[in-house]
């Protein structure tokens, strides 16, 4: 009876008692991410402050403390469960980034995360329009108000010279030469490049400029495209501007993007002839290796429509006869 009572007194556990203590504040990482909002972008800062809170759970210690091995076995514990290498690999990159913070800190004298290769991250072909989706767009611009000679120079001069959006938004009005056909672009690390431009790019350019800019230059603005406000037109408003054009040419909206005609472009140069250092002028490319995905891409339309075309190729079995 008296074992009974005692029990009986002792009672269910409270749920305080059960739960998993809260993480304690972690001062350095607090640190750490504060100097990383200074440069980075908000999302950037809140995906170092999710993987580096994995990273602090598993290992069940303080973060500063943690040693190679320790990060040996995590990243063997994420490979476990399935997970993507890019995850992988961005995990061990913000685990190496905030080390190498202390260390600058002098908080430790070595980076645990150092010597872990980064797993290698499969790179994803480009999508790009075909030829005939490309000349669908560019035809759901056709008009005469500002707006639609506008978006018609735009689209021609996204596909016709591979520019990059915030390198065409970035064009003023004395970076084109519509005699010559050659467009002036600056790109990356403020490098310019001379790209030229196509006939009906030129003409598309040439008509706007005439006929259509000068009913939207109400702030007398130095940009080449201006928006119906009359202030340069945005990022933003590109990504716009296509996805209207795409939905009138009963293409997928969501799909079309500045940059899906920067790799039509490219693609299509390939698949036309064009050499491969040509190619990466034109794109402002520093690595011609970036550049060469293009080729698989370019290699991979070639065997689709062989497979789709070649009488043998589509061909599914022998004859009994043979």
């Amino acid at each position: 009876m008296t074992g009974h009572a005692k029990t009986q007194a002792i009672g269910p556990t409270p749920r305080s008692q059960t739960w998993m203590a809260a993480p304690a504040r972690d001062a350095d990482l607090e640190g750490f991410l504060a100097l990383l909002a200074a440069t980075r972008a908000p999302r950037t800062v809140d995906a170092y402050r999710r993987d580096l809170l994995d990273l602090t759970a598993r290992v069940g210690g303080p973060l500063s403390a943690v040693t190679t091995e320790e990060l040996e076995r995590y990243l063997a514990e994420l490979r476990a469960e399935g997970r993507a290498p890019a995850t992988i690999a961005r995990r061990t990159a913000a685990a190496r980034s905030f080390y190498r913070h202390l260390v600058l800190l002098g908080a430790r004298t070595d980076n645990p995360a150092a010597a872990i290769a980064l797993p290698r991250k499969a790179r994803r072909l480009p999508r790009t329009l075909s030829p005939s989706e490309a000349e669908r767009l560019i035809d759901a611009a056709a008009g005469t108000t500002p707006r639609a000679l506008r978006d018609r120079a735009l689209v021609e001069l996204l596909y016709g010279a591979g520019l990059r959006v915030g390198e065409a938004v970035g064009l003023g009005k004395t970076d084109v030469d519509l005699e010559q056909r050659l467009v002036r672009a600056t790109g990356k690390g403020a490098k310019e490049r001379i790209v030229p431009l196509g006939r009906p790019a030129a003409d598309a350019l040439r008509r706007y400029l005439s006929r259509g800019r000068p009913h939207l230059d109400r702030r007398h603005r130095p940009e080449l495209f201006l928006n119906a406000k009359g202030g340069g037109l945005t990022r933003a408003g590109v990504f716009l501007v296509l996805r209207r054009l795409a939905e009138k040419a009963s293409l997928e909206p969501e799909r079309v993007h500045p940059h899906l005609l920067r790799h039509s472009f490219a693609t299509h140069l390939l698949e036309g002839g064009a050499d491969l250092r040509s190619v990466q002028e034109m794109l402002g490319h520093a690595d011609l290796a970036t550049t060469e995905l293009y080729t698989h891409v370019s290699d991979r339309r070639r065997r689709e429509l062989y497979f789709s075309s070649h009488p043998h190729a589509r061909r599914r079995g022998v004859s009994k006869g043979r």
